[in-house]
């Protein structure tokens, strides 16, 4: 189909077999990018200690592997779980925020000691009520303190909270570590309203050289599509959602240039 990476979801570690993909991505030239998976039992900012130490051990699993595959970086919502979504009262929401700060803080470190990054990505409301947006992942990465920090963009969700995707882009600037796109209605790349011009005026503006992936999710992975509340099929079928996004993208791309 032409792409020069994949993304693949961390839903269980177990499951993946590094040597095997790192085999095929070699057999075919292609590098990885490595994202997690992140529902209620991975919570860093959860009143029960053991799920804080849960997440914690998902995540240096998933930093084992992104280093293995060389993908510099691993990307997600890590500092909460999906689907966290309550109003609560400040002193709860300060406690899980400082939470969050310094169990990414010893994330970040051992990020550096595997040469990663992490990137941090604001989800929506409906998914998150801790970090929505750029500003919001700003002041976290800021409170963190640690250079491994950055971001990971996702236009679904900025379609929802960033009444400029543009400024939005530039307000990450050299933190955006990682960019995901889809449509508005998380569909294939080309086929919605989302802003595309925006998003590439905010990209160039910032010398973005990093991989912009395609997010696709199909009701076929369970977890995942309970997860973000897929209930049906996006495309005819999910090698249809690829091949006609990544055409969608390198027009996208190259008309711009």
């Amino acid at each position: 189909m032409g792409f020069d990476r994949i993304e693949i979801a961390v839903e269980d570690p177990v499951l993946i077999d590094i040597r095997a993909v790192k085999t095929e991505l070699d057999n075919h030239g292609l590098r990885a990018v490595l994202c997690g998976a992140f529902g209620p039992t991975r919570d860093l900012t959860s009143d029960d200690a053991a799920l804080r130490t849960t997440g914690m051990e998902y995540i240096l699993r998933c930093l084992d592997m992104a280093a293995a595959l060389e993908a510099g970086f691993f990307a997600g919502p890590m500092y909460s779980a999906v689907g966290k979504a309550r109003m609560v009262p400040p002193q709860q929401r300060q406690l899980e925020w400082s939470r969050a700060v310094e169990n990414l803080r010893t994330v970040c470190e051992q990020a550096a000691a595997r040469d990663l990054r992490i990137a941090l990505e604001p989800l929506n409301r409906f998914e998150s009520d801790l970090i929505n947006n750029v500003d919001d992942v700003l002041k976290l990465i800021a409170e963190i303190d640690h250079p491994a920090a950055g971001i990971c963009l996702d236009m679904f969700h900025m379609n929802i909270e960033e009444p400029d995707p543009e400024q939005a882009i530039r307000k990450a600037g050299k933190q955006l570590v990682h960019m995901q796109v889809a449509e508005n209605y998380r569909g294939t790349p080309g086929s919605g309203n989302a802003s595309w011009d925006k998003y590439y005026q905010g990209l160039e503006a910032i010398g973005y050289s990093g991989t912009v992936s395609i997010e696709s999710f199909t009701p076929e992975n369970k977890e995942l599509a309970a997860a973000v509340c897929i209930w049906r099929n996006l495309a005819e079928s999910q090698d249809a959602f690829a091949s006609e996004g990544h055409d969608f993208l390198r027009k996208w791309a190259i008309q711009k240039n």
